[in-house]
């Protein structure tokens, strides 16, 4: 599933493209990824209408309208945004004022359109935690004290921190030299601090590169993020530590593959 990385570039090559632009027109291929009005009132509530702004709020990217309302777009594990599309291999497109598609494309169907007056108030938004790039570290460590989790389950709770998910947790917990079954109570001041500035280093140099094509993620422009060149444990089981040459090692946490090496990590 897209992370933090994919979705902010996604977001910030929107706001290149789209913005002022009118949806002139809607074309459904697909209902099932309409969750909410229903289709034929989708379409009508949107024809006409002004992207005013584009928003990110953790994996969820919301387009802000003249009408007031928000259109929500949650790429799940398959969605992609392309523009200019074709308008025939995707699930929904957008005709916009410029006379070029932008389309929702999705392989498994698994991702979420959603019309509403207030994004806001969705459940899943409401549950979310802060981005740690809205926290101090003296409040990262606070949230850190006395959990029992395994920091790698817990920094993949969106309820904790949002928008980082097995990938950018795998890559923090590897820079900052922790193993992921340890409980998050049992890190060090030391730790922790590294920890925290590893997390956001890792989010911003996948920025950068405009996320990482490990799946279905394509840029804007359907072209594949470039930070998969820089991976340090992510998918690389059985592959050679880059620091220590120990092989990378592969467990399943969470019901998630967590990639580590069990020679830096401790």
């Amino acid at each position: 599933m897209p992370e933090l990385p994919e979705v902010e570039t996604i977001k910030r090559e929107l706001e290149k493209v789209v913005l002022g632009k009118k949806i002139i027109d809607v074309i459904i291929n697909h209902p099932k990824v309409i969750k909410e009005p229903k289709p034929k009132d989708f379409v009508g509530a949107l024809e006409g209408i002004t992207i005013k702004a584009v928003i990110r709020r953790g994996k969820l990217l919301i387009l802000e309208l003249s009408s007031g309302k928000a259109l929500c777009i949650h790429l799940k594990l398959t969605g992609q945004l392309i523009y200019p599309g074709d308008a025939k291999s995707s699930r929904v497109s957008f005709k916009l004022s410029d006379g070029k598609f932008l389309d929702f494309r999705d392989l498994r169907v698994l991702g979420e359109l959603r019309l509403i007056s207030d994004w806001r108030s969705l459940k899943f938004v409401k549950e979310l935690g802060p981005e740690i790039f809205a926290l101090t570290l003296e409040e990262f460590k606070k949230k850190l004290e006395g959990k029992k989790t395994k920091i790698k389950i817990l920094l993949m709770d969106q309820k904790f921190i949002s928008g980082l998910g097995n990938l950018y947790a795998a890559e923090a917990l590897f820079r900052a030299r922790i193993h992921p079954e340890r409980p998050a109570f049992s890190l060090s001041e030391k730790e922790k601090e590294k920890l925290f500035k590893e997390i956001k280093d890792t989010l911003l140099e996948a920025i950068q590169h405009k996320g990482s094509s490990v799946d279905a993620y394509r840029q804007l422009s359907g072209e594949p993020g470039d930070y998969v060149r820089y991976h340090k444990v992510y998918d690389r089981q059985g592959k050679p530590c880059l620091v220590c040459k120990t092989p990378i090692k592969r467990i399943d946490l969470g019901g998630r593959g967590t990639y580590f090496c069990p020679q830096c990590q401790k």
